[in-house]
């Protein structure tokens, strides 16, 4: 008989609570990192994930876990923290390599530590004034957080981000960003399943194809998360890096 996992959204509180409900094994899993992704993409920022309604039948799907929070962990602000009831029982939750809390205040309170984020945010349309708007928000945030050696380069990085998305996406966007372990993070969210490709440097009469040679200079790390209803293209700049 097939397993379901579904994640749901069970309440608004800016930490965000997430209800997992169903069976897990093996061939659930990869429809629970899917869903947890979006979850976590969509609310872009912290989350706790209660797995009260949540049957484990096989311990070794709980590496699924680990695996979410390594792919959100290079966007500006995903993380989260499983909260598992007293009552439930021990299913090796070790595997699932995240912070496990026993109760819903402990649970909270483990998102802001050891460091609390705070994200600035903006969606956009695809229209050419998203760049203009999107080097705005980042000048914003490299003065708020002290990051101005980074300023130059985020704006880069940014504004390629978002004009892929007005050149081949032609979906509304959500740009976040936040300044984490001394490094700036930012990640442009877009509804279209299209990933871009990255083929390295392009030949100097082409007319396009360097706006990922662009963010692939400025950036320490960049990449693409792949959602069933679209994509994140995220970037971290450090500002002990010199653009190539």
């Amino acid at each position: 008989m097939p397993t379901d996992v579904r994640c749901l959204v069970k309440s608004d509180d800016p930490s965000g609570l997430v209800e997992l409900v169903g069976v897990l094994d093996l061939p659930a899993a990869e429809s629970l990192r899917g869903a947890l992704l979006k979850c976590l993409a969509d609310r872009g920022d912290t989350v706790v994930v209660d797995v009260s309604g949540l049957r484990v039948d096989e311990p070794a799907a709980l590496a699924v876990f680990r695996a979410v929070a390594a792919e959100a962990e290079q966007w500006p602000a995903g993380r989260f923290v499983l909260y598992v009831p007293p009552a439930m029982p021990d299913t090796s939750w070790g595997e699932a390599g995240v912070p496990v809390a026993r109760d819903l205040p402990e649970a909270f309170a483990r998102l802001a530590a050891p460091r609390p984020v705070t994200t600035l945010r903006d969606d956009l349309e695809p229209v050419v004034g998203a760049a203009r708007r999107v080097r705005d928000l980042v000048t914003e945030g490299c003065g708020r957080w002290d990051l101005p050696e980074v300023a130059g380069s985020a704006c880069i990085a940014a504004t390629e981000m978002v004009n892929n998305v007005v050149a081949h996406a032609h979906t509304p966007m959500t740009v976040r960003l936040a300044a984490r372990d001394g490094a700036l993070h930012l990640s442009v969210r877009d509804w279209s399943t299209v990933l871009p490709r990255f083929g390295g440097p392009v030949a100097p009469s082409s007319t396009g194809g360097r706006g990922l040679l662009l963010i692939d200079t400025v950036a320490r790390r960049w990449g693409t998360t792949a959602l069933d209803d679209g994509k994140v293209v995220w970037a971290m700049l450090h500002p002990d890096d010199e653009p190539a």
